[in-house]
């Protein structure tokens, strides 16, 4: 059973998801619990769709989050790959909202923001500042920083969460 307040951090894709979980202790402690890449791969988008979805029932079984921070729509240059990734976002929001998991979503400069102190900040400066933030010195995937990254931007503007 949590102490606190598990968030799960996704970032959303159509090949690639990276997801994350920390759990806010108190005010102001976080505890780094699990961070990777789910690799989806080049099946039918609708196969990778339905393996985002049973991923999500599973992981939120084996973690008990209590929450959803996920990267919220941003402009993208081609219209088949914003399409491609608002249906990834779409599962990963029906899975979790399924389980009964509130839903916050934040703008990529948000979590920048949140985690650098800098909205434009690039994704190395982000991922430098997550180890730093949870006291870790693990790598992962970009995604998979970005996922702990949007659980800690929930966890710093949500503090009753």
């Amino acid at each position: 059973m949590p102490q606190g307040i598990r968030i799960l951090g996704i970032d959303p894709g159509s090949r690639y998801m990276g997801h994350a979980i920390i759990e806010k202790i108190g005010h102001n402690r976080l505890k780094y619990i699990h961070a990777s890449r789910l690799v989806l791969g080049n099946a039918p988008l609708p196969e990778r769709l339905v393996h985002i979805d049973r991923f999500l029932d599973t992981y939120i079984e084996t973690y008990q989050p209590n929450v959803l921070a996920i990267e919220g729509m941003f402009h993208q240059k081609f219209a088949d790959a914003a399409i491609k990734l608002g249906h990834a976002r779409g599962v990963a929001i029906c899975a979790c909202a399924r389980k009964g998991l509130p839903v916050f979503e934040y703008a990529p400069t948000d979590v920048k923001q949140s985690v650098t102190s800098y909205g434009m900040a690039e994704k190395t400066q982000v991922a430098a500042m997550v180890k730093l933030i949870l006291g870790v010195s693990e790598d992962w995937p970009p995604d998979a920083s970005d996922a702990l990254a949007l659980a800690i931007c929930h966890a710093n503007r949500c503090p009753l969460t």
